[in-house]
């Protein structure tokens, strides 16, 4: 029996299982795992699209969500925005 790789990509596929997936990642990850996620977000609404929107190329926004990259903080907000995404701060209590 053959089996497929899983894709997060594949299953988000509404604005709401995109957000959850992306707080869930902000809660328990770290920078890499967030960017990680933000490829995996991009991919499943469609690099082009998401290429188009930022004003970046295809290649270039896969290197800066592919796996160890470290893009500026304009992109990852650019990004974001594409994707229908915000950040917001809550006050934690200590």
């Amino acid at each position: 029996m053959e089996t497929s790789k899983f894709d997060i990509a594949d299953y988000l596929d509404s604005k709401e299982m995109i957000a959850e997936y992306l707080n869930t990642v902000l809660d328990e990850g770290d920078s890499d795992d967030v960017i990680e996620a933000l490829g995996h977000i991009a991919k499943s609404i469609g690099m082009s699209k998401i290429a188009e929107e930022t004003g970046m190329s295809r290649p270039s926004l896969y290197k800066a969500l592919s796996s160890g990259a470290k893009p500026q903080f304009e992109t990852i907000m650019k990004v974001l925005k594409s994707v229908g995404g915000q950040i917001k701060i809550n006050p934690i209590s200590r």
